[in-house]
């Protein structure tokens, strides 16, 4: 693994080159460009803020928009970087059939250029956090951490994905449903303080909030965003993640990624053949 990583160096000039294409393709021939990167969240974020605070006004989360807005960022992220990479294999068959390069590259440029959507959105989450007179605080130095970790947990995902998709042409379709329902099981929209501490399920005590952290990474990780720049729903001001729950975030994020790298290469040398 370590060999492929510095073969994957040494072709960073094209996964540099492949990260712009795609950010030039996604707002070709667009009015706004950019700003959808912008625009895209923030029509979320009101969408959902009108449905939980106007539709359904038991919801009570304070500041709203910014609890929403500290987990869509992310999420969106997460949701356009494993749909985006799931064809980018299967979709480059021109790229891999004529010349040799790290197979790796396809999906991750996707992840990355996704990135540089979500950094372009930030500043306005940044925005909402002054407007709601939410403290930035010193533990905003966690941000680069929380998305370094995001950022190798979401390429462990696409790499297994994009790989699959090459020999099983139903994993585009079957991780849309995947990613609906992985969307209403992280606590994006709501506060995970909705959901039961216990529920007994089949005549057993199952600790429901607790398992929701071990079995969804993706909920770890916007736990660690929304302590940081939001705080809590009690009224808490923002504040470090638990050291020994980051670390397992982080340690979670990296033994997806080791996993999705060894899932890929192990089946890299016959993308030729089954595209």
């Amino acid at each position: 693994m370590l060999a492929r990583f510095r073969e994957l160096y040494a072709y960073r000039e094209l996964l540099q080159n492949l990260v712009l294409r795609d950010l030039k393709v996604r707002y070709k021939n667009s009015v706004l460009g950019f700003l959808w990167s912008l625009l895209n969240p923030l029509l979320l974020m009101l969408v959902f803020t009108t449905v939980f605070t106007v539709m359904l006004p038991n919801m009570t989360v304070p500041k709203f928009p910014v609890f929403v807005l500290c987990a869509l960022l992310p999420w969106n992220f997460f949701n356009t970087s494993v749909i985006g990479s799931v064809n980018s294999i299967s979709g480059n068959g021109h790229l891999i059939k004529k010349v040799y390069f790290p197979r790796e590259v396809l999906p991750i440029s996707v992840v990355l250029s996704n990135f540089v959507n979500l950094l372009l959105a930030f500043p306005v989450l940044i925005l909402f956090i002054i407007l709601f007179k939410i403290p930035l605080t010193i533990w905003i130095i966690y941000i680069p951490l929380i998305m370094i970790a995001e950022i190798f947990f979401t390429t462990g995902i696409a790499l297994i994905v994009s790989s699959s998709n090459v020999f099983y042409r139903d994993t585009g379709i079957i991780m849309e449903v995947i990613m609906q329902a992985w969307f209403f099981l992280t606590p994006v929209v709501y506060p995970l303080e909705v959901l039961p501490e216990w529920r007994t399920v089949l005549g057993l005590a199952v600790p429901v909030r607790r398992l929701t952290y071990i079995l969804n990474p993706m909920a770890s990780i916007i736990a660690s965003y929304r302590s940081v720049l939001y705080g809590y729903v009690n009224g808490s001001p923002p504040a470090p993640p638990a050291p020994d729950f980051f670390l397992r975030t982080i340690v979670t994020a990296l033994l997806v990624f080791i996993f999705g790298y060894w899932f890929f290469n192990r089946r890299s040398h016959q993308f030729g053949e089954e595209i």
